[in-house]
């Protein structure tokens, strides 16, 4: 039988790292959470739908590079600002 000390009411006092703690914070998750829509499925079947080419790729490719780029913009962001 293992006893534990020390009183379990103190982890009641760290914030929690699941949710962001300041408006920055929020902010980037969200912006985050928009790329991250707009890489799936009810948006991307609409970018895969248009026809012409960028300097000869197609328009999806040109898509979800700018979007990951995006994204990537945003961790780190996130990341400089120590989110």
């Amino acid at each position: 039988m293992s006893q534990t000390t020390g009183n379990h009411n103190r982890y009641r006092d760290y914030p929690s790292h699941f949710l962001p703690r300041t408006a920055a914070g929020r902010l980037t998750v969200g912006l985050y959470l928009v790329w991250l829509a707009f890489a799936e499925w009810p948006l991307l079947p609409l970018a895969n739908r248009i026809e012409p080419t960028v300097l000869g790729f197609p328009f999806v490719f040109v898509y979800l590079a700018v979007v990951y780029a995006a994204k990537l913009a945003t961790l780190l962001y996130a990341a400089k600002r120590q989110l």
